[in-house]
């Protein structure tokens, strides 16, 4: 096992009628900002639920953060509580909402221009508002961790940032919140859940078999009630239990001294930048692909992932390790996430101009052990199509 630094901060208040609790989990003198995304969150009764928690404290609302929250529009809701001299933020929503909320709560008082946090990757951040989170949809694992992505329209970039000061306080987790989702949303939570397992479980053994066998748990869990939470909606049970394995799936425990990956995330991202895909449709494409292309690397992993997560443990090695991928990519087809840019209407010519977003950003060594090139990821995309 690799020597690591588990620091996790954030209270997780979590069950039906839980949103109450704010009036405790608030400062009661709190200049709040409420940041939302669309209308679901007004027009479902969540934000005047969350409001009536708040009490008498001083409330304003920002809404429109988007699916990938944009830099500029973050922006504005910097420049609100800079001119009201808001001193609290909430973030009701899903991961991006909470994302986009990390972002303003460091850029506010940071001392040059915001977009450095992204472009240093939060490491030079020194401050940030204290906020809190309501979570409406399990999928990011957000709400328990410290990191973010962003991303800015006028130049077509999606990065990630993390910081110690940016872990949310608390975070109320009612999974009756997730009743009324649509089902793409759903499916979308369930496979980026499952990738932010994949991306810090399927590298290379370091005998850590807590990290491993947490991991399988999180991802067998997935595979049961993933289809579930399509099937029944207000299937209570269900709702809790995919709420609580996406917050795990990301808050740094399955992560904690084992190798980590994420090259799939980070050529999602460019797709996402460049073509508006959502983030979830992204690594369901990219996956598969990246999985068949880089076996030699991850070889004891994936017979691992083969036997203990799909039961395959009879063939060659190279046929179970097929199997494995195809069950993977058939997982995600089951919940109606395509898993190829053709299916998206993206064609040929996407490679290229995607190898030239990640040269740009720097995204040309990635990877558990950074060996993972242009060339390679070339190859990934192109097996994508």
């Amino acid at each position: 096992m690799l020597n690591f630094d588990y620091y996790n901060p954030t209270q997780i208040v979590f069950g039906k009628g839980s949103v109450a609790r704010l009036s405790q989990l608030v400062p009661a003198d709190a200049r709040v900002l409420v940041l939302y995304g669309g209308g679901s969150a007004e027009r479902n009764g969540t934000l005047a639920e969350v409001e009536e928690a708040l009490g008498e404290r001083t409330v304003q609302r920002f809404g429109g953060i988007e699916p990938n929250p944009s830099y500029e529009t973050l922006m504005e809701a910097v420049a609100l509580i800079r001119r009201e001299k808001l001193d609290f933020l909430l973030a009701v929503g899903g991961g991006s909402v909470i994302d986009g909320t990390k972002f303003v709560a460091a850029a506010v008082y940071y001392p040059r221009d915001p977009w450095h946090i992204l472009e240093t990757f939060g490491t030079e951040i020194a401050s940030a508002l204290p906020f809190g989170a309501v979570l409406t949809l399990p999928a990011t694992g957000s709400e328990m961790n410290n990191g973010s992505v962003i991303s800015r329209k006028s130049i077509q970039a999606k990065l990630p940032f993390s910081s110690p000061h940016t872990f949310p306080r608390f975070s109320v987790l009612d999974p009756v919140k997730t009743f009324t989702l649509p089902p793409r949303q759903i499916a979308n939570g369930v496979v980026d859940a499952f990738v932010h397992v994949i991306e810090q479980y399927l590298t290379y053994p370091v005998n850590a078999p807590v990290q491993d066998r947490y991991a399988e748990g999180l991802l067998q869990t997935l595979i049961e009630v993933g289809p579930q939470a399509l099937a029944v909606p207000e299937d209570y049970d269900v709702r809790a239990n995919l709420m609580w394995t996406a917050t795990q799936a990301l808050n740094g425990l399955i992560g904690a001294g084992v190798p980590q990956d994420w090259a799939t995330h980070m050529i999602g991202h460019e797709i996402t930048a460049m073509f508006g895909l959502d983030h979830a449709q992204t690594l369901a494409v990219v996956l598969p692909a990246m999985l068949d292309l880089r076996r030699e690397a991850k070889r004891d992993k994936l017979l691992q992932y083969a036997a203990r997560v799909w039961n395959i443990d009879t063939g060659s090695d190279d046929a179970r390790i097929d199997a494995a991928i195809a069950r993977t990519r058939a997982f995600f087809e089951s919940l109606g996430v395509k898993t190829r840019l053709s299916d998206y209407g993206i064609g040929t010519d996407a490679p290229q101009r995607l190898l030239a977003q990640l040269e740009t950003h720097g995204m040309t060594a990635l990877g558990e052990r950074r060996d993972m090139d242009l060339a390679l990821s070339r190859r990934v995309l192109e097996a994508s199509l």
